[in-house]
Order: C-alpha cells, then structure tokens, then sequence
C-alpha cells in the first residue's frame, strides 16, 4: 500500500467487514450495544451490505483506489451519517449511534481531503 488513500481505504473496509457481520454472526450481543431491534432479519441485511461495501473498499486498496472506490467510500459513509443523524434526533435510536456518526464524518473528511490532494496525512 503505497498511498495514504489506499490506507483509508483498507481501514474504512475493515470498519464496514466487522460491523456489517457482527449483528449477521451474533445479534445478541449486537443489540446489548445498540438497543433492541423489531427486524433482525433486516439488520442482518443491512449488515451484510455494509461487508460487501468494505470488501470491495478493501480489494480496491490493494489493487488501486480509483474513483468507483471513492465514490463507495463517501457516499457508503454519508448514507449511516445521514440515518444515525436523523434517527438519533427523532429519538428512534439510541444515542450511542452518534459515535459512529462521527466516524464517518471523520471518514468523508479523510476522502475529501485525500482524494483531492488538498492535504496529506503525515
């Protein structure tokens, strides 16, 4: 891995590998974090989404980041901003949501900023 890009890469796809199957292996403790849930099926779904997105953010640090894998990085971590934001607020999800809100603000940042040459990471 040559540039700091394909590093955010790798570290946004293994964040989405881990969590996207954590609720798919073991919901129970899934949802001791995050509270209860009315369709598991769902979160398993929305899980396995969330790997396959990091799979491919993985692949793609390896084999090149290009711009497909940039525009999977920003708008894969704008789409769980938006829904953490927007059901913390309207208080259907607990809080602790905004936690990973924050990373993934933190992830667009980094592809903003890296992504355009603008500022590069030490």
């Amino acid at each position: 891995m040559k540039k700091p890009i394909a590093f955010l890469s790798l570290v946004q796809g293994l964040y989405y590998v881990i969590t996207g199957l954590w609720p798919v292996i073991d919901i129970d403790s899934f949802m001791m974090l995050t509270g209860p849930k009315d369709d598991r099926w769902l979160v398993k779904m929305v899980g396995l989404l969330a790997a396959s997105a990091g799979l491919t953010l993985m692949y793609q640090a390896r084999e090149g980041v290009g711009a497909a894998a940039r525009i999977l990085g920003i708008s894969t971590a704008f789409s769980f901003l938006a829904i953490d934001v927007y059901y913390v607020i309207a208080r259907i999800i607990p809080v602790i949501y905004l936690a990973d809100a924050a990373l993934q603000l933190a992830l667009i940042a980094c592809w903003l900023l890296w992504a355009s040459g603008r500022a590069r990471p030490r």
